[in-house]
């Protein structure tokens, strides 16, 4: 009978031990989650060409899920790309409703397409500097034209100036970086 006993107190003491730590990782995935929705927010708000509030990000496993309206592929195209460099995602599902087609019939489509692609880029280079915990972003202006980044405004030292602009220079799409950096320390 004792060892009945202790084999059941056995049991049930190794089972709660199994639940808590399936619990522990399940908080710790969810958290997670929860990081990468958030940043993935930031950074469609941030982006001046989309309208962030009528699109909804949804996170399960590192892996997003884009839903809303946009009024154009290009802008669909936009908020997949930008998601996708967001720290710790590893799939877009971009299920984006497009409302709406766009002809514009004054601007040739080439000039069109860098105009949104130095967009995207200073978006990008703009979040990854915002969320370095290394860099103040804040102190650092983004500019982009065809291709050419210009960082310009303030840093602490010259380590924080070569982050910024190596940040810059590992952006896709990016030519070239000015570096128009001041060291305030």
């Amino acid at each position: 009978m004792k060892k009945t006993t202790l084999s059941v107190l056995t049991s049930i003491v190794l089972g709660s031990m199994a639940f808590t730590a399936n619990a522990a990782q399940d908080w710790q995935d969810d958290a997670k989650d929860a990081w990468i929705d958030g940043k993935a927010e930031t950074t469609l708000l941030l982006n001046t060409n989309l309208n962030s509030f009528d699109i909804n990000t949804d996170v399960t496993d590192g892996n997003v899920t884009l839903t809303g309206k946009v009024n154009s592929s290009v802008d669909k195209a936009l908020a997949a790309e930008l998601v996708k460099s967001v720290d710790g995602v590893n799939e877009v599902n971009n299920e984006l409703t497009v409302m709406k087609a766009h002809h514009d019939k004054d601007h040739d489509s080439e000039t069109l397409a860098d105009t949104l692609t130095d967009s995207k880029v200073a978006t990008v280079v703009k979040t990854r500097l915002l969320f370095s915990t290394d860099i103040s972003g804040t102190e650092i202006d983004v500019d982009v034209e065809n291709g050419v980044v210009t960082l310009e405004g303030t840093v602490s030292s010259d380590a924080e100036r070569d982050l910024a602009l190596t940040i810059a220079k590992n952006t896709d799409d990016v030519k070239k970086v000015v570096d128009e950096l001041r060291i305030t320390g």
